[in-house]
């Protein structure tokens, strides 16, 4: 299958939430597995155009686990370090987690795995705690890559 049979949507839906959808070829016991364990997230989750690399990534995902993802590219003089906690984890069902990098202005994330025949659907729902929160993440395109994600996803699941 290619980007055009399974195409990863995304939409604002309302003035705080943001919503990414994206039906993988797989079963989601893998889908899980590539987003709960770090050396399989490591793989896919920076998007290859953006130009930056992962240097570090360290989660423990249960409900009240914590992780942090240290990130740097070559336009910025020091790297970028994303961190929070899971507020809830369901093996193979849904992972929920805050964004606390941005102190109050961070989203929560919720990822959601349904199982369909054989594939999985993820649903990925951000909610910003304002409207000019996610303005801002829109404009800095930081909403921008879960197409290409989804696709290294798409590449990384086969290997597994």
């Amino acid at each position: 299958m290619t980007d055009i049979d399974r195409p990863t949507t995304a939409e604002r839906l309302s003035p705080t939430e943001f919503v990414v959808t994206r039906r993988v070829d797989a079963p989601v016991q893998a889908v899980f597995a590539a987003w709960a364990q770090p050396e399989l997230f490591r793989q896919w989750w920076a998007p290859a155009s953006f130009g930056g690399t992962i240097l570090s990534y360290e989660a423990d995902m249960r409900t009240g686990g914590s992780y942090r993802l240290v990130m740097a590219h070559p336009s910025l003089p020091e790297p970028m370090a994303f961190f929070g906690r899971y507020v809830e984890v369901v093996a193979g069902s849904r992972i929920v987690w805050t964004n606390e990098e941005a102190g109050e202005q961070g989203q929560v994330t919720t990822v959601s795995f349904t199982s369909e025949g054989g594939a999985t659907r993820i649903v990925v729902h951000e909610r910003y705690p304002s409207p000019q929160a996610l303005d801002e993440a829109l404009a800095s395109g930081a909403t921008s890559g879960w197409g290409e994600q989804f696709a290294q996803l798409d590449a990384l699941i086969p290997t597994l």
